[in-house]
């Protein structure tokens, strides 16, 4: 039962389900929409990728110091999973934006042309998902919510 010691995967887990979670409250004020679904979603503010990789590297550096191999590691992976957030599930996330509109555009125009007793079907279409990846700034307040959490996590090891 070691697992339950291991301070680096539970600061981890904890900023994943932290990250997760307060995005419902952000939203709530940013927006005025209750969305309880956003804990369980990808995308938004904070990023909980982000989050999860500052606080393993962070809790690394604590337990290991920032000078082993280990952190070296976890910094590099850090960086890369920070880079892929704003980078490519972020350009994967606007072309559905815009496969979306043209596949919607194409029934419409499908659908006008026919009858419109198909009506229901249409409306049962699956959509891609849009909210994939990050803006910067919501990988950089990730970033920073996952440092915060490990060093208020450490104590309890």
């Amino acid at each position: 039962m070691d697992i339950f010691l291991n301070f680096p995967l539970w600061a981890a887990f904890t900023a994943i389900i932290l990250a997760q979670v307060i995005k419902i409250p952000i939203t709530l004020l940013a927006t005025k929409e209750f969305k309880p679904s956003l804990a369980f979603s990808t995308g938004g503010m904070p990023s909980s990728h982000s989050a999860a990789v500052t606080a393993l590297s962070t809790s690394i550096g604590i337990v290991e110091g920032v000078t082993s191999s280990m952190f070296a590691i976890a910094c590099i992976f850090s960086v890369i999973i920070m880079f892929d957030a704003t980078g490519v599930r972020r350009q994967a996330g606007e072309q559905a934006v815009v496969l979306n509109k043209l596949i919607k555009d194409f029934h419409y125009f499908v659908e006008e042309a026919k009858d419109w007793n198909r009506k229901e079907e249409y409306e049962k279409r699956k959509e891609l998902k849009e909210l994939l990846g990050h803006q910067p700034i919501e990988v950089f307040f990730g970033g920073l919510f996952g440092v915060l959490i490990a060093f208020l996590v450490h104590p309890l090891f």
